[in-house]
């Protein structure tokens, strides 16, 4: 068998593995093109020209909300990921397995199918797994059993929330809220807090050093940005208050999704869920005490997986590796008649 690898096409982050290689090469999904044609950066390099760049140079992701919005520049990264994972390495005739999100049409199912199908990365064989599926795969769960899993994926623009078993998805929902949208509420929190612009990228750092899921005492870190009176830049000493105000609501909306699918879990699979708890994935899921949060709300255990942001990807590669999970990977025409 030649090499085979694994994609997860997040809104924020592309990860990529290879089943022959340790790494996994997990980056931002943003493109850098200067003069409308000329590719200037990808991945975590264009990242630091986000919010940064002149007119001539067009810094995007191409993902929203989790669906390819532009399949042009998510083909020029998938081939400059594909050749920086092979060290510039000519390599044809792999095997490739993409990660899709569940909440979305068969059509935009498929655009993740031929973006690797048409792409110059020259595949052998393209399948697609169900995200959650791969998710819990990646967290280590064996998903082919008659047991109930309940897996609740916070990533950059949505929450997948699924029920599995047997292989496959029993009941699922995707919200759009995630990482982002905590930003979001950030920024607008402190421009009222403290009449001070910030940028997403501050907005996120403030996020990871002080957002909590409950409160807790009060700690403070500078956030660099505009006074909207004086129109100067100023750094300002932001209490943790604030932020988790900015953020709870956005929380509980996504607490309100999981309790509406654990109400529409069947019984025996919801017996299962107790017993095991909840797994919660993606980069957001890495917010301080949101097992405490979620329990106080639920009342059910919490599992937050090890490397959440990476569960994904790890999932496809033991899709790969596995034989007992080949039957999860299909290709998206033959879904059609179902």
């Amino acid at each position: 068998m030649g090499n085979a690898y694994g994609i997860d096409i997040g809104t924020s982050n592309f990860k990529m593995c290879c089943s022959d290689k340790d790494k996994i090469l997990n980056e931002k999904n943003i493109i850098a093109i200067a003069n409308k044609t000329e590719l200037l950066a990808f991945g975590d390099e264009a990242y630091e020209m986000y919010e940064k760049a002149p007119e001539h140079i067009d810094v995007s992701f191409p993902v929203k909300f989790g669906v390819i919005a532009d399949i042009e520049n998510m083909q020029t990264l998938l081939f400059n990921f594909f050749n920086k994972i092979n060290e510039g390495k000519k390599i044809t005739g792999s095997d490739f397995y993409i990660a899709v999100p569940t909440d979305v049409t068969e059509v935009e199912k498929r655009a993740f199918y031929e973006l690797v199908v048409d792409s110059k990365v020259k595949a052998k064989n393209v399948y697609v797994v169900d995200k959650p599926v791969a998710d819990a795969i990646g967290a280590g769960l064996d998903v082919t059993k008659s047991k109930g899993i309940m897996i609740v994926n916070i990533g950059a623009e949505t929450t997948e929330i699924s029920v599995l078993s047997l292989g496959g998805i029993v009941i699922s929902k995707a919200v759009k809220i995630g990482g982002n949208k905590l930003d979001d509420c950030i920024i607008s929190n402190v421009r009222k807090a403290y009449n001070l612009v910030i940028g997403s990228k501050t907005a996120e750092n403030l996020k990871k050093e002080l957002g909590s899921a409950v409160p807790v005492s009060e700690s403070f870190a500078p956030g660099f940005g505009r006074n909207v009176l004086s129109g100067l830049p100023v750094s300002v000493d932001i209490s943790s208050d604030v932020i988790y105000q900015a953020i709870i609501d956005a929380l509980h909306s996504i607490m309100d999704a999981i309790k509406v699918i654990l109400e529409r879990t069947p019984p025996e699979l919801a017996a299962d869920i107790i017993k095991d708890g909840v797994y919660f994935t993606g980069g957001t899921s890495q917010i301080n005490n949101l097992e405490k949060f979620i329990k106080e709300e639920t009342n059910l255990n919490v599992n937050i997986v090890e490397h959440p942001a990476e569960s994904v990807v790890r999932g496809l590669m033991g899709v790969v590796s596995n034989p007992d999970f080949t039957k999860v990977a299909y290709t998206p025409t033959e879904k059609n008649f179902d």
